[in-house]
């Protein structure tokens, strides 16, 4: 508390330094209904300082006073108190609770402050009648010098013994009520915890776009570049084809790598994920095709009418069901993407490896969350997720249905 002291007290002064208007205000208005007969020099006075407290809570109601009483509170009184999120309009929440405390400030920093104008000085006085030797007034009573004096000495330490006890209370007591009063209000917590799950929801659509795009990447390169290292010798337009592929998969991953890194910056590009130079859509396909380097039979139809955002988490689908038939089979892979009835249908082929284990969906030492990212970006279209051996001895298949448009 005794370290505290000093600056809760400060904190209490500038309750009673802002509070000072008000009683002037006040004060000015007594005197001109009283005909000029008021007296100014007394603004402390119990009834005048009664009758400007209202005034205070409804100018606390308009003031933009919230951000000084936060600093002050934080500062001067080592309040623990939430920085509340800034909105473009006020509620009257917020409004009434920043009131409140606005004017229980400036209330109790009044009268604090009041008292240690009154009692700092007294007790100083008290304490120099002792040594004095002439008879002075005190409150009205002429004190003698002796024991008579010495007793008003006593009685001043008192006053600011008591004073100090008055200003730790009221100090803790404001310590106590402003993270009530000028921490958030529930709306804005509310505000503060869709935001907050907004900006978690962005950085998991990253990571999902980044494992699709640089792992595809990767195990393109990986693949391509063991090929292009077993034919260099004896086929060089075979390792030719396969470094091209090198060198498209990791061009599109650096461009994925950078937009990520962008959107991480500053929000989203102009025009949103999509626009150009943002996520790749459906259209992006025969890039794709291309850039595995592997043979994949594919069968586009009319994909014009997907919307945006299917389109964008469809690409991501068919990149990872693609990155899974390279990496867990072999040749061929069969690629179809359609819509029917209402639906985008989405089906990739692989034959599997006879010694390749089937592709994981849990989290384990080595990733594979492939088919889980699936599974996630189809439920969160209202999709179904089919990946399985397909019909036929040694073959396996990823087909998924999103719907085009959101039921109501």
């Amino acid at each position: 508390m005794r370290k505290n002291l000093p600056r809760h007290w400060a904190c209490l002064i500038l309750g009673g330094a802002l509070l000072m208007p008000y009683m002037m205000a006040g004060a000015l208005v007594a005197g001109l209904t009283a005909g000029g007969r008021g007296q100014f020099l007394l603004p402390l006075q119990v009834g005048l300082y009664a009758a400007v407290l209202p005034v205070v809570a409804v100018t606390g109601l308009f003031l933009p006073v919230r951000g000084l009483e936060v600093s002050a509170a934080q500062g001067l009184l080592g309040a623990r108190v939430e920085t509340p999120p800034r909105e473009a309009r006020r509620s009257w929440q917020e409004r009434r609770r920043t009131a409140a405390w606005f004017t229980l400030h400036l209330a109790v920093g009044g009268v604090v402050s009041g008292f240690t104008l009154a009692i700092v000085p007294f007790t100083v006085y008290t304490l120099a009648l002792p040594f004095l030797g002439a008879p002075l007034p005190v409150m009205g009573v002429e004190v003698r010098p002796g024991w008579p004096a010495l007793a008003w000495t006593l009685a001043g330490i008192a006053a600011l013994a008591a004073l100090v006890l008055m200003a730790a209370g009221a100090g803790a007591l404001l310590t106590r009520l402003a993270p009530v009063l000028l921490g958030p209000t529930p709306g804005e917590r509310l505000a503060a915890a869709e935001e907050r799950a907004r900006v978690l929801a962005e950085r998991n659509r990253l990571a999902r776009e980044l494992h699709d795009s640089v792992g595809h990447a990767l195990s393109v390169v990986t693949l391509q570049a063991a090929a292009a290292g077993r034919v260099l010798d004896r086929d060089l337009e075979t390792a030719r084809t396969a470094l091209d592929a090198i060198e498209r998969s990791a061009r599109a991953a650096l461009e994925d790598l950078d937009h990520a890194l962008g959107v991480l910056r500053a929000g989203d590009p102009p025009g949103g994920p999509g626009a150009p130079g943002g996520w790749a859509t459906l259209d992006d396909l025969d890039a794709l095709v291309a850039a595995s380097g592997a043979p994949v039979e594919h069968e586009v139809g009319d994909v014009s009418a997907v919307p945006a955002p299917v389109s964008r988490e469809a690409y991501r689908i068919v990149q990872e069901a693609l990155t899974n038939a390279i990496r867990h089979g072999r040749s061929p892979v069969r690629l179809a993407v359609a819509v029917r009835d209402g639906s985008l249908r989405l089906e990739v082929t692989n034959r599997t490896a006879a010694l390749a284990p089937a592709p994981r969906s849990g989290n384990g030492p080595r990733g594979g969350r492939g088919l889980e990212g699936m599974r996630e970006r189809v439920r969160l279209l209202n999709g179904d997720l089919d990946a399985g051996p397909a019909e036929g001895e040694g073959w396996w298949r990823v087909s998924a249905r999103l719907p085009l448009r959101s039921a109501p």
